[in-house]
């Protein structure tokens, strides 16, 4: 496989679609960083489900106050103006459709829309938390995630063999290798890494890659 992106690569990217003053959610793990690449002149408004709204990025090691954490128990900033509420109200906040995006990790996506974010075997997450709640409340649900998992297996499949998140939820995919709309049940590629070639691409994704019009590089800076 050619080169592919970090995970500080796929969260720039994925930040850069975020519209100013959206109201977003973002999950555990890989999607928190996205929270470090707000473009210029645009700030999301992010919301945690242990209570926080507008929270900026983590603060330089050593500074942290363990009192202020996202619901992945990582130390955030506090901006102008942010709000803290009972964790009910949280969920009250996404079940009530008050959130623009939720962007979440995959263990796999497939071509339909349906998200598989959490698994019951011996190394999996031992429960969905909040996704359940996001993937329906959310007025946009988007992913990032790797391309394949460590031994090589699509990630982007046709089927989800893990227990569901939700059904047909994902709108769209970031990926090491690719940025991937969902649309009338099938993947449409958007962009996708220059060194590779769409025949390499399709390789190691698990369904057809569907082409409408021209396929942009995926370009992001040095990390």
């Amino acid at each position: 496989m050619s080169a592919k992106l970090s995970a500080t690569q796929i969260a720039w990217r994925a930040a850069q679609e975020i519209a100013d003053d959206a109201y977003v959610n973002l999950g555990i793990g890989l999607p928190e960083m996205v929270a470090r690449f707000q473009p210029p002149g645009r700030q999301a408004i992010f919301h945690t489900e242990n209570g926080i709204l507008g929270f900026g990025e983590a603060p330089p090691a050593g500074e942290e106050d363990w009192d202020l954490i996202n619901a992945g128990k990582k130390a955030v900033t506090l901006l102008p103006g942010t709000a803290f509420f009972h964790h009910a109200d949280s969920f009250a906040m996404v079940r009530g459709g008050h959130l623009d995006m939720a962007i979440l990790g995959a263990f796999e996506v497939a071509e339909n829309g349906d998200l598989a974010n959490w698994s019951t075997g011996p190394k999996g997450v031992p429960a969905v938390g909040g996704a359940m709640d996001l993937v329906h409340g959310a007025k946009q649900v988007v992913v990032i995630t790797e391309h394949t998992t460590k031994d090589g297996k699509p990630k982007l499949v046709k089927r989800c063999s893990l227990p569901l998140t939700g059904v047909g939820c994902v709108t769209r995919v970031y990926t090491s290798l690719a940025v991937i709309d969902i649309q009338g049940g099938r993947f449409i590629l958007r962009e996708k890494l220059a060194a590779m070639s769409l025949e390499e691409l399709q390789a190691v994704t698990g369904a057809e890659l569907g082409v409408h019009g021209t396929v942009a590089d995926l370009v992001v800076p040095e990390l």
